[in-house]
């Protein structure tokens, strides 16, 4: 009996498993991040102009919707769901833009109403998936098709091009003595506000908890379905802000702005490491990807690609990232597996 406590008492594990090193430059965000590095290089080494400050200009406007949205968006893939009927609440909130604005109301006042009917749009989403019960999927499948359709139906095929000069200025004004579009500062606040949200909050711990099993969250305390409405209102909310924004840089109003941007969010948040069957990923992942989708886009439209071969390039990208994550799983399982195989055979095991 004394020789097998001895045994047990002298097995050590060590500090998390892993070295600090290790946890911080052995992931997948890091992966993104040195990627997102080296296209940076290679475009400024073989790209010409990609280098001119107008570029980096017209890159951050062009992406800063996208940016904004995959910010929810992370926290609801987090949470094992998905929402792809932001683009239609953007165009939605775009077409409540132009036509209060057309109607005479202040525009301030425009855009606040276009951003309430963006979070009216997820509230809409939220009830019908965590009060009714219907999948994520299913529901956002159908409200994108149904807030396209109210969208397009309010203006029909005409378009709304007048707007307050002083608010279309400022949607494409730079921060003074940089190439950087102003609306990367309301980006970069609730950037930091989702991240510490996410990783330094409960809330954001039990997001992780309902991606891993959300019957184990529910026994231990969380209240999923609250959890899951308000992520769903804030992406409409969020949703709502990038539609008012989208109609500034463009002084355009239609019912089929943003079309097809839902899937270049969800692609960024993937490629981002964050993982479609829920309970991991990382914000500044999601940042890396959002920004290699448009470094890359940008660079290869300014070596003269067409846009049908860099949708290829990120559909492969996409894939990638879905097959990587699977991969990882199945080799961390593995790993697991031949670990429990040794430790029953009595042999020292190595856990980092």
């Amino acid at each position: 009996m004394t020789a097998v406590t001895d045994a047990v008492t002298t097995r050590v594990y060590k500090a998390h498993a892993r070295p600090a090193w290790r946890r911080a430059l052995v992931t997948r965000e890091a992966a993104i991040i040195g990627i997102l590095i080296l296209v940076i290089v290679v475009a400024l080494a073989t790209v010409e102009n990609f280098d001119s400050p107008l570029t980096v200009t017209y890159l951050l406007r062009e992406i800063a919707p996208i940016l904004l949205i995959a910010l929810p968006m992370t926290l609801i893939i987090i949470t094992e769901e998905i929402d792809l009927s932001v683009a239609s609440i953007v165009g939605l909130s775009s077409v409540m833009t132009g036509i209060l604005t057309q109607a005479g109301l202040p525009f301030p006042l425009a855009a606040l109403a276009a951003i309430v009917v963006g979070t009216l749009a997820g509230v809409f989403n939220g009830f019908l998936i965590t009060v009714v019960g219907l999948p994520s999927l299913a529901v956002t499948i159908g409200t994108l098709a149904l807030f396209r359709g109210i969208a397009v139906g309010l203006l029909g095929t005409t378009a709304i091009t007048e707007f307050p000069e002083e608010w279309t200025d400022l949607a494409k004004a730079n921060i003074p003595g940089t190439p950087i579009p102003v609306i990367m500062i309301p980006f970069i606040v609730l950037a930091v506000i989702f991240a510490v949200v996410l990783h330094f909050t409960p809330f954001g711990r039990s997001l992780y908890a309902i991606g891993l099993n959300k019957e184990a969250a529910a026994f231990s305390g969380i209240d999923v379905g609250r959890t899951k409405f308000l992520l769903f209102v804030l992406s409409g909310a969020v949703s709502g802000f990038a539609g008012v924004y989208f109609t500034l840089l463009y002084s355009n109003a239609r019912g089929d702005n943003a079309m097809g941007m839902e899937l270049q969010v969800i692609a960024a948040v993937l490629l981002g490491g964050v993982s479609i069957f829920g309970g991991r990923g990382a914000l500044h992942g999601v940042i890396a990807g959002v920004l290699l989708i448009g470094v890359l886009g940008s660079a290869l439209r300014l070596a003269g690609v067409t846009s049908d071969v860099i949708n290829i390039i990120t559909g492969v990208l996409l894939i990638l990232s879905v097959v990587s994550s699977s991969l990882l799983a199945w080799l961390q399982r593995r790993r697991v597996a031949a670990i429990g195989k040794r430790k029953g055979r009595g042999e020292t095991v190595d856990v980092s």
